[in-house]
């Protein structure tokens, strides 16, 4: 075996990375394992332990070598203060995506090349290519569209996408859970994890109120008169409709959802489904672009959200790391902080976060 062969598997404890690890061992490769420790929520229960253990399992059943690699430092830096940043200045940030960015891609990826191997590999289900030897890498949408994790993936680089490896990417899920069975991996039947990247479900209100003091505010209608009150403006996103209580509700009145929020005056707006769809086709500015395989286009899809459907845009004004984005349909509930990640079918383009 030579260094082109070694490749460092994360193993999260769960039954995506188990397959990984398994393909990669029956293709070849000279696999190792590795489990990222990261920060705790201090007042939750500490489970990284538990999900340690089904990886050290993993690693013993394949009989490969095992290792624990301590970003916690890391990601309380460049996940948890980032979050807790944004939100108090009134933005949506996305923790999945600065995890894979300053995690995964960022401190494990950097040891792995640091001690001799030539890939990484994670259970993403995404897919990297290449036309020839002289073309750029691609990253591409995983075959099953509704695990595709793409949306996350977006701050990749050339560097990363040539010493990276996804290899459940190809699979739509139910496959990959035969595959689990077929390799009697010990996390074959595990539920897949949920909520922020490492974190799991988390309450985000619960989470955010033991760093950021809650205030009272009002909850204003589309007309500015005050309906109901709430415990502070930086808890809530445009489009939930919890987090707020009303003076008068009745079962007739129709949800309200937050179309608008000042986190200055400390005020909430609310509205009615049909006039949040009023808003929308608006510009965005996006900052920190990362383009993954080259030059801007100046027509392609992009979403703001994980899952949601495509929407066609323009690609305007790219200076450096910023670019302006305009959506040729109406779109609702565009935040500051979000993720807008840009497609040409099924290749990912890169993206940005919209500046505000």
């Amino acid at each position: 075996m030579t260094a082109k062969n070694r490749v460092l598997v994360a193993l999260s404890g769960g039954v995506d990375s188990s397959v990984s690890a398994a393909l990669l061992q029956e293709q070849g490769y000279e696999v190792e394992g590795a489990f990222i420790k990261t920060w705790t929520v201090p007042w939750l229960p500490c489970t990284w332990r538990e999900e340690r253990r089904d990886a050290m399992r993993v690693a013993a059943t394949l009989h490969i070598p095992f290792h624990t690699i301590d970003l916690s430092h890391e990601y309380e830096k460049n996940v948890v203060e980032y979050l807790i940043a944004e939100y108090r200045e009134g933005r949506t940030p996305n923790p999945d995506v600065m995890c894979n960015k300053y995690i995964k891609f960022g401190g494990f990826f950097d040891w792995a090349m640091e001690h001799g191997f030539e890939y990484v590999a994670t259970g993403h289900y995404a897919r990297i290519t290449k036309a020839d030897e002289y073309a750029p890498y691609l990253l591409r949408k995983g075959v099953d569209t509704n695990k595709d994790q793409t949306y996350f993936l977006w701050t990749l680089t050339q560097k990363h996408l040539a010493h990276t490896l996804f290899p459940v990417g190809s699979f739509e899920k139910p496959h990959v859970r035969e595959l689990a069975q077929k390799y009697n991996l010990p996390t074959a039947t595990k539920k897949d994890s949920q909520g922020i990247c490492f974190l799991g479900k988390v309450n985000m209100k619960e989470f955010l109120s033991h760093y950021i003091e809650s205030k009272q505010g009002e909850v204003l209608n589309t007309e500015g008169d005050i309906i109901g009150i709430h415990d502070g403006a930086v808890f809530v996103t445009l489009g939930q409709r919890h987090g707020f209580t009303l003076y008068q509700t009745s079962p007739s009145s129709p949800p309200l959802y937050v179309i608008d929020k000042d986190i200055v005056s400390n005020t909430v707006t609310v509205a009615p489904e049909f006039l949040t769809k009023e808003g929308g086709g608006k510009e965005m500015i996006l900052k920190d672009m990362n383009w993954i395989s080259g030059k801007p286009p100046i027509e392609c899809e992009a979403r703001l959200r994980y899952r949601q459907p495509l929407f066609p845009v323009t690609v305007q004004n790219c200076k450096e790391t910023q670019c302006t984005v305009i959506p040729l349909t109406p779109q609702s509930f565009i935040q500051a902080g979000q993720s807008v990640v840009l497609y040409q079918g099924e290749v990912c383009l890169g993206g940005g976060i919209i500046l505000g």
